[in-house]
C-alpha cells in the first residue's frame, strides 16, 4: 500500500476516535474563588477606599444629590467605623490616629445610628466655636464669608429646587429651562481652606451658643447651612448632637467620580444622557485662599 493510502487510513482512524471526556467543574474551587474575591473587595473598602453616594442636599453647592465619590479610609487612622458594614461595637479606640484639617469633608456615623453622614470639619479639638446669624465664630473671631456671584444650577430630578426649600430662587430662562439661582458665600478657615456655602434664609440653626470642642472630637457642619442636620442639630432631630468623636469619623472625601441627574433607569444606556459631565473627577479638597477658584457646578 502506498504511503499516501496509509496516511489516509490513519486520518480516518483518528477522526473516528472518541472525544476526550470533559473535566467536571470544581464548584467548590469556583465558590472559594468568589468568596476570596468578595473578601478582598471588603478589605479594600474597609481599609483603603470606598465609593459613596450623595443622597441629600446638605452639602450643596459643593456636593449634589446624585454625585458618586471616593472616600479614603486611612487619613485619620482606623476605628470601629472603618469596616464598610458597621458590624463592630462602638469604641473610642483608633489605630494610627490622626486629626482632620480644617475644611476636610468627612463621613461620620452619628451616635445611635448606623447611617453614614457627610459633613465638613469647621472646628478642631480645643477650639471654641459659636454660630451667630449664620456666621461661624471660631476662637472669638468671625470666620470670613465673602459674597460671590450666585450659582445657577439646572433643575433636574435630583435637584428639583423645591420652593419649600429654596423660596424665590427658581426661575425659567428664555430657552424654557428651569434653574435654581443660589446665593453663594465663600468661607475661609484659619488654615486657608476656602469653599462655597449657601445661607439664604433665617432659621434656628443660624445661632449656636459657644462651646469648646473636647479633646478627640471635631465640630462638623454642612455647606448648605439652612438644610443640614449636623453638629448644631440634636441627635433627636437626626443631627450629630454637638462635637463628634474622631473614632466615629470613617474617612475623607477625595473626588467625584461621576454624577447623574436622576433621569437614569436600570438600563446602563440611559446613564449617558443622565450624566452631569462637568462634575466628573472634581476634587473635594478645599481650595486655598488666594488660589484660583475652580468651578464645581
Amino acid at each position: 500500500m502506498s504511503d499516501s493510502a496509509s496516511d489516509g487510513m490513519t486520518t480516518g482512524v483518528e477522526a473516528a476516535a472518541p472525544a476526550k471526556a470533559r473535566t467536571p467543574v470544581n464548584w467548590w474551587a469556583e465558590l472559594r474563588g468568589l468568596v476570596l474575591m468578595l473578601l478582598a473587595v471588603m478589605v479594600f473598602h474597609s481599609l483603603v477606599a470606598k465609593p459613596f453616594y450623595i443622597p441629600s442636599m446638605s452639602m450643596m453647592p459643593n456636593l449634589l444629590v446624585g454625585d458618586r465619590l471616593v472616600v479614603s479610609k486611612y487619613p485619620y487612622g482606623w476605628s470601629w467605623v472603618s469596616p464598610s458594614f458597621h458590624v463592630l461595637p462602638r469604641s473610642g479606640a483608633r489605630l494610627m490616629p490622626a486629626t482632620p484639617a480644617y475644611g476636610d469633608i468627612v463621613i461620620v456615623v452619628p451616635r445611635g445610628s448606623n447611617e453614614d453622614y457627610i459633613k465638613r470639619v469647621v472646628a478642631l479639638p480645643g477650639d471654641r466655636i459659636a454660630v451667630v446669624h449664620g456666621q461661624i465664630v471660631l476662637n472669638g473671631k468671625p470666620v470670613p464669608q465673602v459674597p460671590e456671584a450666585p450659582l445657577r444650577l439646572r433643575v433636574d430630578a435630583n435637584e428639583p429646587c423645591d420652593p419649600a426649600d429654596f423660596p424665590g430662587l427658581r426661575f425659567r430662562d428664555a430657552t424654557g429651562h428651569d434653574f435654581c439661582e443660589l446665593p453663594i458665600l465663600r468661607e475661609t478657615l484659619p488654615n486657608g481652606a476656602s469653599y462655597r456655602v449657601i445661607d439664604h434664609m433665617e432659621q434656628p440653626l443660624d445661632n449656636y451658643a459657644e462651646i469648646t470642642v473636647p479633646a478627640g472630637h471635631v465640630f462638623l457642619m454642612g455647606d448648605n447651612r439652612d438644610h443640614s442636620a449636623d453638629s448644631r442639630e440634636p441627635l433627636a432631630l437626626r443631627g450629630l448632637g454637638g462635637p463628634v468623636p474622631l473614632a466615629d469619623v470613617g474617612g475623607r472625601a477625595e473626588f467625584v467620580t461621576l454624577s447623574l441627574d436622576g433621569s437614569e433607569t436600570r438600563n446602563p444606556l440611559s446613564w449617558w444622557n443622565a450624566l452631569r459631565a462637568s462634575r466628573s473627577w472634581t476634587s473635594l479638597h478645599p481650595e486655598q485662599a488666594g488660589a484660583a477658584a475652580v468651578p464645581r457646578s
